[in-house]
């Protein structure tokens, strides 16, 4: 296991809706979040933490666009260049025959392009173990936490108590 050498204390919500309260709260009380988890993705809480939009989708948009260049130029130099053979009457250079396969390879670029840049991104992968804060993080809880180099740990208990956490906890990762 990787170690982050931070020390955080954390409070897990029964709801998303007094997750989302206590992130305001905690943003109203200009405290420093070090990072918000929940079971699923959870609608307007990007904004709340002044998360910017994601780029992946850039990204895949190259990777779709590398995988239609590479079908396409692969096909035509196929096709005209190194064999060129009559197929049914059409002409060595059929672009309409050309779209399901280049339709094909863009759809497989862009996907594996994207996961492996979201995987590399995230530093997870195969032989990763990321830490896990609590066990009912990715089941039923959803959790805020704190940095204790950032945040007193009286204020962030006080805060937790404040906001209804059903349980604060403190751990080292």
């Amino acid at each position: 296991m990787r170690k982050f050498n931070k020390d955080l204390i954390f409070g897990l919500y029964d709801d998303e809706t007094d997750l989302m309260a206590a992130v305001k709260s905690a943003k109203k009380d200009h405290l420093e979040i070090y990072d918000v988890y929940s079971p699923f993705p959870v609608h307007g809480l990007d904004p709340i933490l002044g998360l910017s939009e994601s780029r992946l989708h850039i990204a895949g948009f190259i990777y779709g666009a590398l995988g239609a260049l590479t079908a396409f130029l692969g096909m035509t130099w196929i096709f005209t260049m190194d064999w060129p053979i009559i197929f049914g009457g059409k002409p060595y250079w059929s672009v309409p025959a050309f779209i399901p396969i280049t339709f094909e390879l863009t759809v497989l670029f862009a996907a594996i392009g994207m996961t492996v840049t979201f995987y590399v991104i995230n530093g997870q992968g195969p032989g990763v173990t990321n830490p896990v804060l609590h066990d009912r993080i990715t089941d039923d809880k959803f959790c805020l936490a704190f940095d204790t180099h950032h945040v007193e740990v009286n204020d962030a208990e006080a805060f937790f108590e404040k906001t209804g956490a059903s349980l604060v906890d403190r751990k080292n990762i």
